[in-house]
């Protein structure tokens, strides 16, 4: 259904909770511009509808426009997922020229200090005068916000941002924790009443906006008893090219040690998703574990996360601890209850932020 195309791994933001690999690529192995272009013919002529561009910061190449003209005439449906830090007037119009259809634009809170410092980057005031630009171009805007102990308190605050800039829809998603969210998560964990709250003020915001926003909201699986479709089931509706071309099931999959992932620079992408090793491997219901095999939610859940799999217990082939039928079900509820009751501490950024900016 979609691709998310990442196109590079530089970012000004240096956000504790990125979901980037540690290893991060280096701009050199970048795919160039006419690699991106048939990638995303290539994904068009495999059914794709939408391409998500993405990074790191996608506004970071100077060929940006150059690609969304090309997915254009691909006939995808084009999305920005942006930080808007890099972005003005004359290039938020000449990305409109090119075709571009939505802008996903990134906040780490509604206030700025503590935005600032979660990101590692002052550019909370240059966020708010690029969402003013892009609904003067007259493209909609989603407002993304991912949220955690230490700005959920804010919730509201943040929806009314949304209302503020001209949202159309706004995505509220906890800290799901891969790379370096992972790495943080002692310093991201809420606490069981904090998500409690933070549902009922989402619900209560739906019901007020009907009709004005769209919110969607995402919680995070270790206060889950069942857990998420993971992209829709592993290598069933969406892939993933990095910034070097490899190709993956989600954007985490590399995390997975002893997958090997297949590269569009040596096999067109449709052999990739059709008969890969790694697409193949969790692909459907053969691969599952009891108790996923013979559960009614076989084919509603796919398993789960194959990445939290074997991030917390090792093994990618296990049922997903965030389930509560899951025999290592015990290893994400511990996590909560010791992480959300300790002091939050400092945050380790995907890149070392000033200093003066850390908790």
């Amino acid at each position: 259904m979609a691709l998310l195309a990442e196109l590079t791994h530089r970012c000004p933001l240096q956000c504790a909770y990125c979901s980037n690999p540690l290893d991060l690529e280096r701009a050199s192995a970048e795919l160039e511009t006419e690699e991106w272009l048939r990638v995303l013919r290539e994904s068009a002529d495999l059914g794709c509808m939408q391409v998500h561009f993405s990074g790191g910061e996608p506004t970071a190449r100077r060929d940006l426009d150059a690609l969304v003209e090309g997915a254009n005439q691909a006939g995808l449906y084009t999305n920005l997922i942006t930080s808007g830090v890099l972005l003005d007037e004359a290039r938020i119009a000449r990305l409109v020229r090119a075709g571009l259809q939505h802008v996903q634009l990134s906040f780490q809170d509604s206030q700025a200090d503590n935005a600032n410092r979660i990101a590692g980057f002052a550019g909370h005031a240059k966020k708010l005068e690029t969402a003013a630009q892009i609904r003067a171009a007259g493209l909609p805007l989603t407002a993304n916000f991912v949220v955690h102990r230490q700005n959920l308190d804010r919730l509201d605050l943040m929806i009314d941002l949304a209302l503020k800039i001209g949202a159309e829809r706004s995505e509220i998603a906890h800290v799901q924790y891969y790379g370096w969210a992972l790495k943080n998560r002692a310093a991201f964990m809420p606490t069981r009443e904090q998500l409690e709250r933070a549902t009922a003020t989402v619900e209560a915001a739906r019901a007020r906006l009907e009709g004005v926003m769209v919110i969607d909201y995402v919680v995070p699986d270790y206060y889950a008893k069942r857990p998420k479709a993971c992209m829709g089931g592993w290598g069933r509706r969406f892939l993933n090219v990095t910034p070097s071309g490899k190709v993956l099931p989600c954007h985490a999959a590399e995390s997975i040690t002893g997958l090997a992932f297949e590269n569009v620079r040596d096999r067109p992408l449709a052999e990739i998703w059709d008969s890969s090793d790694a697409f193949n491997r969790f692909r459907g219901t053969d691969w599952m574990p009891e108790p996923c095999r013979s559960c009614a939610r076989a084919e509603i859940d796919w398993g789960g996360c194959r990445c939290q799999a074997f991030a917390l217990i090792g093994d990618a082939a296990r049922t997903d601890p965030a389930c509560a039928l899951s025999p290592d079900h015990a290893v994400v509820v511990e996590a909560a209850a010791a992480e959300s009751s300790s002091p939050a501490g400092d945050f380790t950024y995907r890149n070392f932020a000033p200093r003066a900016l850390r908790s």
